[in-house]
Parts: structure tokens; sequence; C-alpha cells
């Protein structure tokens, strides 16, 4: 037998471990869905995923810029990484890094800056700087690059529900958003990689897939042979296994009246809709350079409701864009009071430099932001447990993603139309779709019971 010292047991140690990556994901579900990507070509490379907030041989912020707010965690982000090991790693990469490539370089603690489409390549780039210690800074132009980077999954680390990105960029440039210059043209994944990736989830037995993309409207227009986002849809619909499939944030002008007609025969499409409104006012839509009135939004929404019948239209509205008077706000909080939404995301209005609404006059009081910010969140309680409560009593499936901490029989699950149930079940169902009566409302949840 071979006596060790104390120092080479630790040098043998470190020699056989695994090197460790963490990831952290500020933003959107492109994001979530790309960094889950990035993870796992490190872990092809034989590492291991830790948690953030542990110590890591590399560190990976995959950033968002909607807002400088978002820059600003993004900072904190890195010193917090750097401050778990001051031998990392650190890669900075997304929106942020996109937009203000120098700035990020300029952080001290930052050792590679990768842009919005540079994210495949993560792994050489992080072997280059190990062997070279140098920092590393590929940024490319991206206006106008509409190639899509293909990232994809073999092993979801979620086992209920998985994101799936088919598109990229945006041709809107709404005058408060500088997401057209952070993730560049609109580009779409090839139709057939889309099904091949749904298929696998199917094989894995992913019960709900997400389909996902900055504009996913747009989805197809790049493309030949007359592909678009309803033509997708109806070739996922006769994939066997995947039981729902689900749409993020979508541009209301996607929802035209032959679209509404085809969409009621998918089968598998979750009935809720994340329609983008901003405004009920035309005059600020018009400032916002959105590219539809308060009255066709409406239509949109009636056409939805009288062809889907359990549907849940849900929103974002922001409160204090440039020159909104008493007026226009007036205007907005009676549409809104009108259509009843089953629920909406309210944003005070922040400034993000670089954009054309930054330089606008008639820039709004913080307190009165905070007003009007309250004003509509207290109709959204109003309206949000009336959409609850109009299923008291009713059988709706539901997909139980998760059980509630602290407890050894509550689970916790969403309808189809995005309601969230907490049932009480003595055995796991975790990941199952169940039939479920619903019984009560409280907390801002339905309280199910499973038949």
């Amino acid at each position: 037998m071979i006596d060790l010292t104390l120092n080479e047991i630790e040098f043998l140690n470190q020699y056989n471990r695994k090197k460790t990556v963490s990831a952290l994901t500020l933003g959107c579900r492109v994001n979530q869905y790309e960094t889950e990507a990035m993870i796992e070509k490190f872990m092809k490379e034989g590492y291991e995923s830790v948690n953030f907030n542990e110590c890591a041989d590399v560190y990976i912020i995959n950033t968002c810029t909607v807002t400088n707010m978002g820059d600003k965690k993004s900072r904190q982000m890195i010193h917090r990484a750097r401050k778990k090991n001051k031998d990392a790693v650190i890669a900075v990469v997304g929106c942020y890094s996109q937009v203000s490539p120098e700035e990020v370089s300029n952080i001290e603690s930052v050792d590679v800056v990768l842009g919005s489409r540079n994210k495949g390549d993560i792994v050489y780039w992080i072997n280059r700087y190990i062997n070279e210690n140098e920092k590393i800074v590929e940024v490319n132009k991206i206006l106008k690059n509409n190639i899509f980077e293909d990232l994809n999954i073999d092993k979801y680390q979620h086992r209920t529900r998985a994101f799936l990105k088919i598109q990229d960029g945006c041709n809107r440039f709404c005058s408060y958003c500088l997401i057209p210059f952070a993730r560049g043209a609109v580009c779409s994944k090839e139709p057939y990689k889309v099904i091949e990736e749904v298929k696998k989830l199917a094989h894995n037995n992913f019960k709900e897939i997400i389909l996902s993309g900055i504009h996913i409207a747009s989805y197809g227009t790049d493309l030949k042979d007359g592909w678009n986002l309803l033509r997708l849809l109806q070739e996922i619909d006769q994939i066997e296994g995947i039981q729902r499939v689900r749409i993020g944030s979508i541009d209301p002008q996607f929802f035209t009246e032959e679209v509404v007609e085809n969409i009621k025969y998918i089968k598998k499409l979750c009935p809720h809709f994340h329609l983008s409104l901003q405004s009920g006012c035309d005059e600020t839509l018009k400032r916002m350079n959105r590219r539809y009135t308060a009255s066709e939004y409406e239509n949109i929404l009636n056409q939805l409701r009288s062809n889907i019948k359990t549907v849940s239209i849900t929103t974002d509205i922001i409160v204090g864009f440039p020159g909104e008077t008493d007026e226009e706000f007036n205007k907005t909080y009676e549409f809104l009071n009108r259509i009843k939404l089953s629920k909406m995301h309210v944003f005070k209005y922040s400034p993000r430099s670089g954009t054309r609404a930054a330089s606008m006059k008639d820039q709004i009081d913080g307190n009165v932001k905070e007003y009007r910010s309250s004003k509509i969140i207290n109709l959204d309680k109003i309206f949000e447990e009336q959409f609850r409560n109009k299923f008291l009593g009713n059988d709706m499936n539901v997909l139980y993603e998760k059980k509630l901490n602290n407890s050894e029989d509550l689970y916790e699950g969403y309808t189809p139309n995005y309601i969230k149930i907490v049932t009480k079940c003595h055995k796991n169902i975790e990941g199952s779709i169940i039939k479920t009566r619903i019984i009560d409302s409280e907390n801002g949840y339905l309280i199910g019971k499973i038949l």
C-alpha cells in the first residue's frame, strides 16, 4: 500500500475530477433554450453542469439588453461569478454583448465575449482562451444576418415540457425596442429540422413543446415552398406522442381570418395566446411604431374567442410611454376594461439608450407611471379571477409539472389554456396529463381533484 501526503491526494483529486460549467440566463425563452444547448455542448466535452451559486471552472452569462436594467443585471452576475472563483473562465454572450461589445470587454472579470449568433461555437472559444490566456471578443455584424444558428438539444434537462427555438431576429423596429439590433434579421429553422426535433422530443416522452422565437409570427418569411407558422403547426399536429403544442408571445397580426379558421382544427395547439398589445390608444401605438390599431386588435380577439371556446388571451402593457397624456392613458384603461383579458403583464416605460423613444419629447414622470401601472394591475387582478372562476366545476386535462416544496402530496400543473392548478395526490404524478375536476379557487390558482 502506498501512503500519500495530503497535498498529493489533493493534486490527484484535482487532476481526476471533471471540469465544471455553470450558466445563468437573463431574459426570454429563446435565451433559455440557447443556454441549455450551450450547457449540453460542454457536457459532451466531459464537463459537469453545476448551479450558478456554486464554484465552477467556466461561467456563462447569457445576457438580455431589453432595458438598461438588464445590462446592469448582467454586470452584477459577472462580478458574482468572479467572486465565486477568481480563476474561472467567464464568458458573456448574447444581446448585451452584441449591442455593447466594447463595454462588456472592458469589464475586467470578463474573459470571452460572444454575440447573439456565436453561441454554437462557445466551447471552441473557451478552449482557445484557456490555451492562449488572452481575452477573446468575437462579435459579428448582425443587422442583416439572416442565417439561423442551429443550436440543437439532444437531452433536455426538464421532464415535462421543452422549449424549441424555431425562429430568430426581428424586422419590426418598434420605437422603444433594441432587439432588431441585438438579434438581427428574421431567420427560420428549416421545417424538416423542426419536425425531426419534435419527433425526438416525443420519443423522449415529452408531453408538451413550446415553440419559441424572437418574432415567431415571422416564421417562414425567409423560407421557400410556402412555409409559415400555420403550416408548421399543422405538420406538428400529425406527430404521434406529443400531446400539446404551445406558442410563445406572438404578434396579433398573425391571426388573420384564414389563420383563425384553420387553427381551431389543430387539436394539439393549446388555446392560450400571448398577444402583445402595449397600448389601447391608437396615438400611443403609432408613436411606438406598432402596426395595428386598438380596434384591429379587438377584432382579432373577438375572432379567437368566437372560434376557440376556452381560449385565454394574455398581453403586455407599457404605461408612461413618452407623450402618453392622461387622455391617452384613459383610452387604454377603458379599452382594457372592455376587452377583459385573462392576464396583463404591466411595465412602466423605461428609456432604452439607442432607441428612438429614449430621445422623444414629453418623457413621463415616475410617479405618474407608478399610478398608471397600479391602476391597470388592480384591473388585471379582477379579470384574472373572473377568468379562472369560469372553469369552476369543469373537468380539464392538467399537465402536472412539479411537486410543491415541503409537500408530500401537492402537485402543481397547468391546463391547456395555462391556468395554474394545485392538486393533492398520494402518488407521483409529475410529468403526467390527468383529467382533473376544478373544485375551488384561491390565491391566484385553482384547486383540482383528480377524477
